[in-house]
Formats: C-alpha cells, sequence, structure tokens
C-alpha cells in the first residue's frame, strides 16, 4: 500500500517520532532516513500521518 519516499531535508523530525518503525534521523545533519520503503500493513497509518506531519512535503505515500 504505502511507499514513503524522502525527496528534501525537513528536519524537524516529526516523522521520525510519529513512525520510528519507518524513519530515523541522522545525528551529522538531520536528514531523515527512510528504514523502510515498503511498510507493512500495520505501519501504513503512521506512514500517512508522517507524510502529513512533515513540513515541507518531504515525505510522501503512494498507494497502489
Amino acid at each position: 500500500m504505502a511507499a514513503a519516499r524522502f525527496v528534501r531535508r525537513a528536519g524537524g523530525g516529526q516523522c521520525v517520532l510519529v513512525a520510528p518503525e519507518l524513519f530515523d534521523q541522522r545525528d551529522t545533519d538531520g536528514v531523515v532516513v527512510l528504514l523502510t520503503p515498503a511498510p507493512h500493513p500495520r505501519h501504513h497509518a503512521e506512514a500517512r500521518e508522517a507524510a502529513l506531519l512533515c513540513p515541507g512535503g518531504a515525505i510522501t505515500v503512494h498507494t497502489s
């Protein structure tokens, strides 16, 4: 269902707080890193919420 793709730096880390199973944040520069591009269905709601909370639209969620 969901594939989140990081397209630019956000810096806020809201997605990491909402979905730590899906995202991490690098200590060196604060860039958010996608841990799994195709999350398990049990994480789809978190992926959508992270995309909504992410400043600047750095995360997109695609449905198939």
